[in-house]
């Protein structure tokens, strides 16, 4: 359920009125999942919303060591939902999180961050509004099994559509069986998945996120996509989490399990997440002109900053080994460092399905959905913010089919890193145009790639491939 709660005095009003159990408080760690911990009614106040309530920070991947544990999480009233999936009638609070003995917004609160980056738009004179409309795809499989050991590793994937869990040990096998990369737009019964997406796409209608349209993806595993209306760049990354709750929870409520892995099967397309951006002011669409495919100049440079910074926002928005498994080339993956009006191979695509200026935008393809969504839309932000006070020429646009370019004229185009270990040099070596406006702060960039080095570049290397899976198939 919706609400639209403005004040601590409104959320206040819908406890005791709506009869509320629980409250939840979430949050989202450096990796990019929610956390939460849950308070009854009473432990809820007005005071709550400024002064905070604490929790164990030591305890949350990314945030404090042990000796200085003690955090606030500062919910936000706006962002109130009912938890469609809890026994108890739960209301959920996005919060922010303070530092109680500085008595400020926490630096590697990624919350914080993309807030700082809407901030930092506004005072730039460039826009006053970042839009966001991410296109997140994921995969829904009827079971899945997994370990490793000293001296044996596995992983089994079962999908009732795929054409290779046709051979059943029980029951009537039945038919209908999709291909590897035919699994687009298919109709029920190929289609197997199409209730449970309409029904993930009502839940979320119901709590109050617009959505566009759902549909099965090309991977024939149950790989599907629901496409939520854009809202603004922090609001949107809520979404997203939200997005995210729903699609698991329904999938687990009918006996099934989803995942946000980038690339969990062999040999089929992976899970990207294509992100629509654009920059307004004073209600202006800013991205519209007379230059290639409708776009203005601004526009233009705003793409040269996302191609220039593609390497090192790919640590952010790519951020997973997995990731590097998606982008390569032959599924449809964007590994092509150019743009272009309709080329889904090139990292950047502007959509020319409408002629409306309001519908100007630029899909930021090579990003995928084990990403931090606060940290990937504030760098992404950030990078085309950097084109345009730098003027950055993204080149010509690429119109041919890139995979079919002579080596000659392929070996000129720039490609994506081709590992997360190249993509955290890369971040390590340019994230200047970070840290403009203190959006991202030092510790922040420094914190990131420790972790990640350290938790899961190491680890995988440590323990291969099948570890790969277990580690990620949960994002």
């Amino acid at each position: 359920m919706a609400y639209s709660c403005k004040t601590p005095a409104d959320v206040l009003r819908v406890v005791a009125d709506d009869q509320i159990e629980m409250i939840d408080l979430r949050f989202t760690d450096l990796p990019g999942l929610w956390q939460h911990f849950s308070v009854p009614p009473r432990a809820l106040d007005a005071e709550s919303f400024s002064a905070g309530i604490g929790f164990d920070g030591s305890s949350i991947r990314g945030f404090q060591e042990i000796q200085e544990s003690d955090m606030l999480v500062v919910p936000d009233p706006e962002t109130a939902f009912l938890d469609p999936f809890a026994e108890a009638r739960t209301l959920v609070l996005i919060c922010d999180i303070r530092d109680p003995v500085a008595a400020s917004p926490y630096s590697r609160d990624v919350r914080y961050v993309a807030r700082k980056a809407e901030t930092y738009l506004a005072g730039t004179g460039i826009g006053d509004t970042a839009y966001l409309g991410p296109e997140l795809e994921h995969f829904v499989f009827d079971g899945v099994r997994y370990d490793q050991g000293t001296n044996y590793g596995f992983y089994e994937i079962a999908a009732r559509e795929a054409n290779w869990d046709a051979r059943q040990s029980e029951g009537n096998g039945p038919g209908h069986k999709l291909r590897a990369k035919e699994g687009y737009f298919p109709t029920p019964p190929a289609d197997a998945l199409s209730d449970a997406r309409a029904s993930m796409a009502r839940i979320l209608e119901e709590i109050g996120i617009a959505v566009e349209a759902h549909h099965h993806e090309v991977a024939a595993g149950g790989q599907g996509e629901i496409d939520m209306r854009f809202t603004t760049l922090t609001r949107m990354a809520d979404n997203v989490m939200i997005y995210k709750h729903v699609v698991k929870n329904e999938a687990r409520r009918r006996g099934m399990t989803a995942t946000f892995m980038p690339k969990p099967l062999f040999g089929d397309n992976g899970s990207g997440m294509h992100v629509h951006q654009s920059l307004w002011q004073d209600g202006r669409p800013l991205f519209a002109g007379d230059g290639y495919a409708g776009s203005s100049e601004l526009m233009r440079h705003y793409i040269g900053g996302l191609l220039v910074h593609a390497p090192a926002l790919l640590a952010i928005c790519a951020p997973t080994v997995n990731s590097y498994r998606r982008l390569v080339p032959g599924f449809e993956a964007p590994v092509n460092l150019g743009y272009s009006q309709r080329n889904r191979s090139a990292a950047c695509r502007i959509p020319v399905y409408s002629p409306d200026p309001r519908a100007k935008r630029v899909e930021f393809r090579c990003p995928d959905p084990a990403c931090n969504p606060y940290l990937a839309f504030a760098a992404m932000l950030m990078a085309g913010l950097d084109g345009i006070r730098r003027r950055l020429d993204p080149g010509e646009p690429i119109d041919e089919n890139l995979y079919e370019l002579s080596p000659e004229k392929r070996a000129a185009i720039p490609s994506t890193p081709a590992s997360l270990e190249a993509a955290l040099d890369a971040l390590e070596a340019d994230h200047a145009f970070l840290l403009e406006g203190g959006v991202f702060t030092p510790d922040v960039i420094e914190t990131y790639l420790a972790y990640k080095r350290a938790r899961e570049i190491d680890e995988i290397r440590l323990r291969p491939h099948p570890y790969e899976f277990v580690l990620y198939y949960d994002v």
